[in-house]
């Protein structure tokens, strides 16, 4: 039986901004899971990961949704929005963003063999190493 190309699941990003990254946020992690609660779950081991660097008032945020506000979320991805949850502790800033979409899967992911077609692209990097040695430097 064929399974349907198209298939729903949920899109997960922690973006970050700080003096180390400058004015723009910078994506730090991506994941894409099935359900609500994988989604979610994604961000709560993240937050309980950083919850012991964290001060005294951020530290009680952050366990506050670990603890219960991601239930909120979920009641969020379920009924099809867009959720988000995010920290700052002096001038650094995160925030994760979890999004419902519909996947349309191209290539699969644990693939051990590449398609056919990965043969014949060359990596950029190699013609230039070559060149570099054939020249003698």
């Amino acid at each position: 039986m064929l399974r349907p190309l198209l298939h729903p699941g949920y899109w997960c990003e922690c973006w970050s901004r700080s003096p180390a990254t400058g004015p723009r946020s910078v994506l730090l992690a991506s994941i894409e899971t099935n359900s609500p609660s994988e989604a979610t779950n994604w961000v709560r081991i993240t937050v309980r990961t950083i919850a012991s660097a964290l001060d005294r008032e951020t530290a009680h945020k952050a366990w506050d949704w670990v603890t219960y506000g991601h239930k909120e979320a979920e009641d969020a991805l379920t009924n099809g929005e867009a959720t988000t949850f995010a920290l700052t502790q002096h001038d650094t800033h995160i925030e994760w963003i979890i999004r419902p979409v519909i996947f349309l899967p191209l290539a699969h992911r644990e693939s051990r063999r590449l398609p056919a077609c990965a043969e014949q692209f060359t990596c950029p990097t190699t013609h230039k190493i070559a060149r570099h040695q054939a020249n003698g430097h």
